[in-house]
């Protein structure tokens, strides 16, 4: 493994709090460009990534507490979480019917570019948390973000700036051994 690569992936970490600076739509397609480039059985491509920069932050939250089917304290709360951060990346698994490609393994590949694009935010400078929850696959959920069929949200990348000092190495390391076997 090419040291850069290996060291971008040591030095990531999920950044909770973060600032109202955050990457343009130019920006974005960039590192979507770069990570997009994960692994794809059959070249289909089976994602998308939908950008919420302002109030749809907010018909987000709406959403969220609706699915939840709370109102008063608990929906204002749970409604106030997707303005964490001033921009979230939906990721959306675009499946459909493949005689080689199952659809665990559609949605697996965007869950790649998922993790890809946390990578190269990350490396870039900026703040990444993954979320995900119990309504992310909520109907009004769904058609707050318009999706399709075949279309199945898998989370959101929340997307900031990195506060000054805000790094840290809190993320323990991997007990790689623990984790792997090898067949002969």
């Amino acid at each position: 493994m090419a040291a850069p690569v290996r060291d971008a992936m040591l030095a990531r970490r999920s950044a909770p709090k973060v600032t109202d600076a955050a990457p343009d739509d130019d920006q974005l397609l960039e590192l979507l460009e770069a990570a997009g480039r994960v692994a794809d059985h059959g070249a289909l491509r089976p994602w998308r990534v939908v950008a919420l920069r302002g109030d749809a932050r907010a018909r987000l939250g709406t959403a969220l507490a609706g699915a939840a089917g709370f109102s008063g304290e608990q929906g204002a709360r749970l409604s106030g979480k997707p303005l964490r951060a001033p921009l979230l990346l939906a990721i959306v698994a675009v499946t459909r019917p493949h005689h080689k490609v199952a659809v665990w393994e559609q949605e697996a590949v965007a869950a790649g570019v998922a993790h890809q694009l946390s990578l190269v935010l990350d490396e870039a400078g900026w703040g990444v948390m993954w979320r995900t929850g119990p309504h992310t696959r909520h109907p009004l959920v769904a058609e707050m973000h318009g999706l399709a069929e075949g279309e199945r949200l898998l989370g959101w990348l929340y997307v900031g700036g990195v506060p000054a000092g805000a790094r840290s190495d809190r993320t323990p390391g991997v007990d790689a051994a623990s984790r792997f076997s090898s067949l002969g």
